[in-house]
């Protein structure tokens, strides 16, 4: 949808919100309008113009409207798919842990069993290398003192504005008191456990291009704040997964870039640490793929202290410009 036909939605949804007929008082009002206030039906009436005027933009808009929703069921289907797919694998584990529990302690054996000589020796010589092993990995592995000023240098190294930012949970978001989200170039996944099993009914989902509100009806809302970046509203939708979870599909209108947060009063996370899925980068397209590596190229270069492909690039320049004219002194120019 275009910002030109966006333009008027303000106005319209003004009006729309004080028809308590609902669409017929809308409609009403708006063809009142143009009988009132434009030549539509006096100009138009010859050879049914203005009915077809109307019934043009009707199906124009229909036509939309049911791609739209086709789009939307089929996106809905994924997503319960997958929840489906997620919660399989949860009792799959679950099952493998207990198969696990329960062979453990048919494992554990008390009974007293006799051995000869050749065998005692056995198990000395074994236990004797296990002990040896063991001295030796604790021998490997770095005091404890060393591992804190590691970790006290790496957060030196951060640069002076991403000090107070959190670390991406293992989607690249972030797990918070009340929700939490993953993201991807593409989209973001929210993820909102609520109290009660619930039916859609009884959720308040207002998504905008910029804002968001979440919550129950009759209950102070979970989220509403402005968005970090721009959505795409109509590619988004939401699910409820076991009436207990609002799992919210929201779509990026930016394809190359990382959320630090999901509402401004978020606490940021440090973008440099996403750890991007090398997998996905095959689903784009060659122009989009050689962007999106170029990116994660860069901020490697830049956790490790090395200069960008663009700064690298002009380096290269500067200095074959130098070797090109070694008849010029560039011992006092300072270059940034």
């Amino acid at each position: 949808m275009s910002e030109k036909e966006e333009r008027f939605d303000g106005i319209l949804l003004g009006i729309a919100q004080q028809c308590e007929g609902g669409v017929p008082e809308l409609m009403d009002i708006m063809f009142g309008f143009l009988n009132r206030k434009t030549d539509f039906y006096s100009g138009g009436l010859e050879g049914g113009k203005a009915e077809k005027m109307a019934m043009d933009a009707f199906k124009k808009h229909s036509k939309a409207a049911e791609a739209e929703l086709t789009k939307k069921k089929a996106r809905l289907a994924e997503m319960e798919r997958k929840a489906k797919e997620r919660k399989e694998k949860e009792k799959e584990k679950e099952r493998q842990e207990l198969e696990k529990q329960n062979g453990n302690k048919n494992d554990d054996d008390d009974r007293i069993v006799e051995v000869t000589d050749e065998q005692a020796e056995e198990f000395m010589k074994a236990d004797t290398k296990k002990a040896t092993e063991e001295t030796v990995e604790t021998a490997k592995e770095p005091p404890k003192e060393n591992k804190e000023a590691d970790k006290k240098k790496e957060e030196e190294d951060e640069d002076e504005d991403d000090k107070g930012k959190i670390k991406p949970n293992a989607g690249n978001g972030a797990d918070l008191p009340n929700y939490k989200w993953t993201q991807t170039l593409e989209e973001l996944e929210l993820r909102v456990p609520l109290p009660m099993a619930v039916k859609s009914r009884d959720m308040v989902c207002d998504l905008q291009k910029r804002h968001l509100k979440i919550g129950l009806k009759g209950h102070p809302l979970i989220i509403d704040g402005d968005l970090e970046a721009d959505v795409k509203v109509e590619e988004s939708a939401w699910v409820l997964e076991d009436k207990r979870t609002l799992v919210f599909t929201i779509e990026k209108v930016n394809k190359m870039s990382w959320w630090s947060r999901l509402v401004k009063t978020d606490p940021e996370i440090n973008t440099k640490k996403v750890q991007p899925e090398n997998s996905k980068l095959s689903d784009l397209d060659g122009e989009t793929r050689s962007m999106v590596e170029k990116m994660m190229y860069d901020q490697r270069q830049k956790e490790m202290g090395k200069p960008t492909s663009d700064e690298q690039k002009k380096q290269d320049m500067l200095s074959g410009f130098m070797k090109a004219h070694p008849e010029m002194d560039f011992s006092n120019c300072k270059f940034n």
